[in-house]
């Protein structure tokens, strides 16, 4: 049985494309122009028509809903969000805490949202597991889990090897930290279904109209102009490519596998009966799902990163990186090995500088913007669309400023991306060096963090 290779992914795959919407037919007005049809675009058109019913909003999309990375991810709504730490050194210990808790309650607001929408998104609330299989990772995890504690996580549970293996048995695992604030999902009956949400509340939708270029009130397409008091953002890692955007956020690849339907006598050796999400404390780490037909859904590094900002057309990923992902898939449960590899698929998110996700309004203009969630985009959105919601009203004079709006990531100011050949030099140069340490570190030669993925953690700016 081959291999189905791009298409989007496995989720549209199994899902199917959903019928176009019309394009933009020519110049427009509205209250709010949102520039992108992704999560980020769809959740923030939602919490403001639900805010504010008589708002005129009109979501463009270049491709069709989910096209990006919203319709191509591993289906991870955890708290994870990227930045946390730096927010701690540039804001203090409290406002990290206060963003942390943000994020937990989030994982609890799209489960229950889409439970009031009545979203069959195959959500299963199983929490995130996330294992170590060498004595550096193993150093790592332990750290890693005392931080989180440290920033308000009381329920998170560390786990030896036998109490890993009673949730899931990953060869060689040797401890695991485990949290309730994630979820596994279906990423493309999540989105369908926010955005026919979207529309039944009143809000246009226009696909196949890419905007070129976002000036204050101001948003550019082939088709005509739409013209509204608030242009907001929601792009991604799809960012570099509207006009004067080319170094504000790194379209970072990340690829995925999914296995045929997994045999009963398989899952009996595997476990994995809690459906958690799946991680481990590699340094080119992978993410892994059971779906709810009971396949195995992986995914990692492969391809980092095309040079110029290039991003794909149809998802389509080298046979290497598919490799590469079978190879990760067999060494965390080998009696997968017999399963075929049903489809895989790549996509890109958005990364930037300092690796810190943001969200921010520019009061001046009027044009707004949230993402740089590199890969943690799932739940991070919907925190995203509602702080845009709350910091909209807030410069229209209809609210004042919130929880949400007071949160350290708002309004967080990064440096662009060196120009190429650098930023493509850069980014080679960090994941050879971090696959080069986990190489070493699986021969057991250090119980450490190896020198060269500090020296990597150096060159992404993370440190």
């Amino acid at each position: 049985m081959s291999t189905v290779n791009g298409g989007i992914s496995y989720w549209y795959a199994n899902e199917g494309i959903p019928d176009p919407r019309e394009p933009l037919p020519g110049d427009a007005t509205a209250d709010v122009c949102i520039v992108g049809g992704g999560y980020t675009g769809l959740w923030t058109a939602y919490y403001l028509k639900k805010a504010v019913p008589f708002l005129n909003i009109t979501v463009l999309e270049a491709k069709f809903c989910g096209y990006g990375a919203s319709g191509r991810n591993g289906g991870w709504l955890y708290n994870g969000i990227a930045g946390r730490d730096r927010y701690a050194k540039l804001h203090g210990h409290d406002a990290a805490v206060r963003l942390q808790q943000a994020m937990n309650d989030t994982v609890t607001e799209v489960i229950s949202t889409a439970a009031a929408e009545n979203i069959d998104a195959d959500i299963h609330h199983g929490g995130v597991l996330e294992v170590a299989y060498t004595p550096a990772q193993l150093s790592r995890l332990k750290h890693f889990h005392a931080a989180e504690i440290a920033f308000g996580e009381k329920e998170r549970t560390l786990h030896g090897a036998r109490e890993t293996a009673e949730r899931v048995r990953v060869t060689g695992a040797v401890g695991s930290t485990w949290t309730p604030h994630g979820a596994r999902l279906h990423p493309v009956k999540l989105l369908k279904g926010l955005a026919a949400a979207v529309e039944n509340l009143g809000v246009t939708i226009h696909e196949s109209t890419p905007v070129t270029e976002i000036k204050p009130k101001h948003a550019v397409t082939p088709y005509g102009t739409v013209r509204a008091p608030y242009i907001l953002r929601c792009t991604e890692g799809f960012t570099a490519g509207l006009k004067g955007q080319r170094r504000t956020w790194l379209p970072m690849n990340s690829s995925m596998i999914v296995t045929e339907p997994i045999p009963a006598s398989v899952w009996e050796n595997i476990g994995w009966d809690g459906r958690e999400t799946l991680g481990d404390m590699a340094h080119a780490y992978m993410y892994a799902q059971r779906t709810a037909d009971d396949r195995i859904a992986l995914g990692g590094r492969g391809v980092p990163y095309r040079y110029g900002s290039r991003t794909d057309n149809d998802g389509r990923t080298q046979p290497a990186t598919i490799q590469a992902l079978r190879e990760i898939l067999v060494r965390f449960f080998p009696t997968a090995a017999g399963v075929p590899i049903a489809h895989a698929w790549s996509g890109v998110l958005g990364v930037p500088r300092d690796w810190c996700s943001t969200v921010a309004l520019d009061r001046s203009t009027g044009i707004g913007w949230a993402g740089g969630y590199v890969g943690s985009g799932v739940a991070t959105t919907n925190l995203a669309a509602r702080t845009l919601r709350d910091l909209i009203q807030q410069d229209s004079g209809q609210g004042g400023p919130t929880d949400l709006t007071t949160l350290p990531w708002v309004d967080h100011k990064v440096r662009k991306w060196e120009p190429e050949p650098f930023r493509w030099l850069g980014v080679q140069a960090m994941y050879a060096a971090y696959r080069t340490a986990d190489r070493r570190e699986a021969s057991g030669r250090t119980a450490e963090t190896d020198p060269i993925a500090r020296y990597a953690d150096r060159i992404a700016g993370r440190h």
